[in-house]
């Protein structure tokens, strides 16, 4: 459906002010579709980035510095995620030998296997992007990597 159905506005201002609303109604849709998946797992989108940041150093321990730069949503708290995470025995933290202050994270096995349970995203992902070809999907990335410069 197009955006001017979807939020019932014909005019917009300008072709970027469209695509800016665009861009942030298609985005919170896609959040929308991914929510309802981690919502039964009781666990939050950032949450799930922070485990497959952690599973992708494995067998390696990671870091919070190194969480806060590859997370997707620069401005969420990762100290705060990490703890709930922590909490909920999906990660584990782990003093560092050589420096008391810096702790080392890694995915515990039961994060593992939720985040094995929540591989389910990709046939989400697939399904979601159904209506656009190889070649499609391949311009629209390349055309949002221009746009961040």
């Amino acid at each position: 459906m197009k955006l001017e159905e979807e939020i019932q506005q014909s005019l917009f201002k300008s072709h970027q002010q469209k695509l800016a609303v665009n861009l942030t109604y298609t985005s919170n849709w896609l959040n929308s579709n991914f929510s309802a998946l981690f919502k039964k797992s009781d666990i939050t989108l950032q949450q799930f980035n922070v485990l497959r940041i952690l599973r992708g150093q494995l067998p390696n321990y990671c870091n919070l510095k190194l969480i806060k730069e590859r997370m997707l949503d620069k401005m969420s708290d990762a100290s705060r995620i990490v703890d709930k995470l922590v909490a909920k025995k999906f990660i584990e933290r782990i003093a560092c030998p050589n420096d008391r202050r810096n702790i080392n994270l890694k995915i515990t096995k039961t994060g593992l296997t939720l985040l094995k349970r929540l591989d389910t995203i990709d046939d989400l992902t697939n399904s979601l992007f159904k209506n656009l070809n190889n070649a499609e999907l391949e311009r629209l990335n390349n055309l949002l990597d221009k746009l961040r410069g």
